[in-house]
């Protein structure tokens, strides 16, 4: 009964969001950080700007935002700037915060490869959140220990991991553990199977363009002449 109960309630939510949404495109814009983004959050700066500056016709700054790209309703446009008219001064809106894609490509970016505005907000992030500065040292050290061959630190790193408390790279090192021998020769060694495999999917390709039937004589012939 509890199950049903979470099942409807979700349901319920769902149906309020899709009867109270202006148009389409507002219900295309929770980008999953908690914050709910509105079609209007691109034309806000501009919208203050205007309204700082005298102008304060709704339909007309409807009419330049239009112009500019935005596909909602006037209604929205209106919503939002009623509560402008009881203040004197309209400051500027809160910048949006990133979406959780982006924050992950920063955290995946070599850092001396990020941009320099990029790497400014990522560590504006990483001053509030122990934990989530805790878990990029982590996956920094990881990708260094790959990309150095540094293999005989792979222990140690699975160690610090496993003293931390995120779950998500304890069930990484879970599965590193299952092939750790063959891990760490990868994190050492110069070789690679990488020209192996690149062989092998040729051959695949080139199976599956005789439709998965080709004889053996005339699989050979093909793989010599595709080279």
């Amino acid at each position: 009964m509890r199950g049903i109960g979470i099942e409807l309630g979700l349901a319920c939510g769902t149906a309020r969001r899709f009867a109270h949404a202006e148009s389409p495109e507002e219900l295309l814009v929770n980008n999953r950080t908690g914050y709910r983004r509105s079609i209007l959050d691109d034309y806000k700066p501009y919208l203050h700007q205007r309204w700082n500056e005298g102008h304060t016709n709704a339909t007309r700054l409807f009419e330049e935002i239009q112009k500019r790209g935005f596909r909602g309703s006037e209604k929205i446009v209106r919503a939002y700037l009623h509560s402008f008219r009881t203040t004197a001064h309209i400051h500027k809106p809160p910048p949006k915060p990133p979406a959780v894609r982006r924050v992950t490509a920063w955290i995946m970016t070599n850092p001396g490869s990020t941009d320099s505005d990029d790497q400014t907000s990522l560590d504006a992030i990483l001053s509030v959140s122990p934990e989530l500065a805790s878990l990029v040292g982590h996956v920094r050290e990881f990708a260094a220990i790959m990309g150095e061959r540094r293999g005989r630190d792979l222990e140690r790193w699975m160690a610090a991991v496993n003293s931390d408390d995120h779950p998500a790279l304890h069930s990484f090192v879970r599965g590193l553990r299952r092939d750790q021998d063959a891990v760490t020769a990868g994190f050492t060694l110069p070789w690679s199977s990488g020209t192996v495999e690149g062989h092998v999917n040729r051959i695949k390709m080139l199976t599956r363009q005789m439709f998965g039937r080709p004889k053996p004589d005339l699989l050979r012939k093909r793989i010599l002449l595709s080279d």
